[in-house]
Formats: C-alpha cells, sequence, structure tokens
C-alpha cells in the first residue's frame, strides 16, 4: 500500500498495530502444519485430544477472526533496518510503541503490563521499555523489516538460563535443555518451539534464544554442526514422555531452532526459551516510499 499522503511514522505505526492483531488472531502455516502433523504422530488417546482441540481452537478463531488465546503476551518487536531508511530509529520506536497503543485500543486486546514493583497498570501493553524492540542494522539498504512476536507469560516464565564451562561440551549443553524442559513439564502449554541461544555472553545467549523461537517451524541453523545439534535435541526432546500440555504423549515439543554467536575460551553460556503452542508471529516489509507489504511466513 503505497504511501502519499500520510508520514512514514504513521505507515510504520499502522503497520504495527496490524502486525499485533493479526499474530494474535491467526497463526502462520508452518506453525498450523506443524500442529496438523503432531496429531498424526501421536499415539497418546489423551494427547491425541489434545491436539484436536488446539485445531479447533484455531480454526474458530480464525473463522471468527477472535484471537487464539487470552494471553496478548507482550508486544516483542525485531526491526531490521537499513541504513538508508529515512526514518531514525528512535521514531521507528515511537511508531511501533503507538501502534501497539492504538491496536489494544482499537481491537480491545487484553492489556497485560504493568510496573514491575507495584504491579500497577502501566497502559494499553505500552510502559516503561515495553514494547520490547531488538535492533539488527543492515548496510546498503533502505528498507525496515517488522516481525512482531507477541510472548504470552505461561510460556516465558519458563525461561532457563546457565553458564556452562567449556569443559561440558557438547554434551552439557544437551543437558541442560534436556533439564529444562523436563522441569518446564505442562506449564509452557506444549507442543510448542524450543528456542536455545549458544555462546556470546549470559544477556546474548537469551537474547538469541528468543530469536530461535522466532524462526519458521523446521528452518535449520546455517551452521551444519549447529543444525544437527537442532535435529538431535528435537529427537530426544521428544523421548521425554511430557506430551501435549504434559499430560503424556509422544508429542512434546513442534521443534528445536538454536541460535548461536561466538564467545570467549573461557565461556559456554546457554540459554532455553520456550514458546507455547501458539507460536505467534507475523512480519512486514517497508519500502523507504511508504510502500508496505505483510508477510505471514517470515
Amino acid at each position: 500500500m503505497p504511501s502519499t499522503t500520510v508520514s512514514l511514522d504513521d505507515v510504520v505505526l499502522e503497520a504495527a498495530a496490524h502486525l499485533y492483531v493479526w499474530a494474535l488472531k491467526d497463526i502462520p502455516q508452518d506453525l498450523r502444519d506443524a500442529l496438523a502433523a503432531a496429531r498424526q504422530r501421536e499415539t497418546s488417546v489423551t494427547g491425541i485430544r489434545v491436539l484436536e482441540t488446539i485445531s479447533r481452537n484455531v480454526a474458530i478463531a480464525h473463522e471468527q477472526q477472535n484471537l487464539v488465546c487470552q494471553d496478548t503476551g507482550i508486544a516483542v518487536y525485531y526491526c531490521r533496518v537499513g541504513e538508508h531508511f529515512p526514518l531514525h530509529p528512535a521514531r521507528i520506536y515511537a511508531a511501533l510503541e503507538a501502534g501497539t497503543r492504538q491496536a489494544t485500543v482499537e481491537h480491545p486486546l487484553r492489556s497485560n503490563t504493568v510496573h514491575t514493583l507495584t504491579r500497577e497498570s502501566t497502559g494499553p501493553n505500552v510502559g516503561y521499555r515495553v514494547p520490547i524492540v531488538h535492533w539488527d542494522f543492515v548496510p546498503d539498504w533502505d528498507g525496515l523489516d517488522v516481525k512482531c512476536v507477541p510472548k504470552g507469560s505461561g510460556s516465558e516464565n519458563m525461561t532457563f538460563l546457565k553458564m556452562l564451562v567449556p569443559a561440558d561440551g557438547v554434551a552439557g549443553i544437551k543437558r541442560f535443555v534436556l533439564e529444562s524442559i523436563v522441569t518446564a513439564g505442562g506449564k509452557p502449554c506444549p507442543p510448542g518451539i524450543v528456542g536455545i541461544g549458544i555462546g556470546g555472553s549470559a544477556d546474548y545467549a537469551m537474547h538469541l534464544a528468543k530469536e530461535a523461537i522466532a524462526r519458521p517451524i523446521g528452518s535449520r541453523n546455517t551452521d551444519p554442526v549447529v543444525a544437527r545439534l537442532e535435529d538431535e535435541l528435537y529427537g530426544l526432546l521428544n523421548e521425554t514422555g511430557i506430551g501435549p500440555m504434559g499430560l503424556g504423549g509422544d508429542v512434546t515439543v513442534l521443534q528445536c531452532h538454536i541460535e548461536h554467536a561466538d564467545t570467549h575460551m573461557t565461556l559456554n553460556p546457554v540459554a532455553v526459551n520456550y514458546q507455547c503452542w501458539a507460536a505467534r508471529r507475523a512480519s512486514a516489509h517497508v519500502a523507504a516510499d511508504g510502500t508496505v507489504d505483510f508477510d505471514r511466513e517470515a
């Protein structure tokens, strides 16, 4: 949709408002396919019933244009900003915040944000440093990519970080991931996506784990060594028997994704971030002239 009468700020604002609601109402096709495949793999009677209920929930939400889950989450945006994009990141953030506020008021959506200590509401899904925005800057480009990943508290509460030592090696990483998912049990509404961040520093490992859950289901890390670990952990996690909603079964996770960074020779940080079965995400590509293309599958 080309913009000739509105500012680029308003274009980004409207895109953010649309993305937030769209992500909450209509889950991506790769997730639908993964849930359908999970139903075919599951042999537990209880697990089958849970997965059938989830599928009906998704279908009803789509037909009635309603929310997939009542927890509208905390608004998280991932922005890839071209160095020649005309809007400064400070103004992009302001537009994303305003768009989140607009979507919450106009839909309306449940507002979840509160002051961390007083627990008083801070507004329509906005507040101090909320929404959360992660930035990536791209040279020799004049566009903007925005991905909205609303994150509910049930899955976010099941987040783990451990500073392993290099001697723990890959075996230690596997052990920690398995322990984390077994500890989580049914709390994060499985089956979902397990995001793992390896390397960097403590804070960056956690950031990478969150990035991992936002990838399309079944995509693989470009590093073949890491990709092999994704495959191995996916198989191991589904052998835990936790099953749909923690009630037992064959399908505990829909996928396992890993993002990694090089690290210090004496560090081995590992973070685990869980995304529930309603792995909501929606993306938009904003051109310098204000044209917006929405992408369900990115």
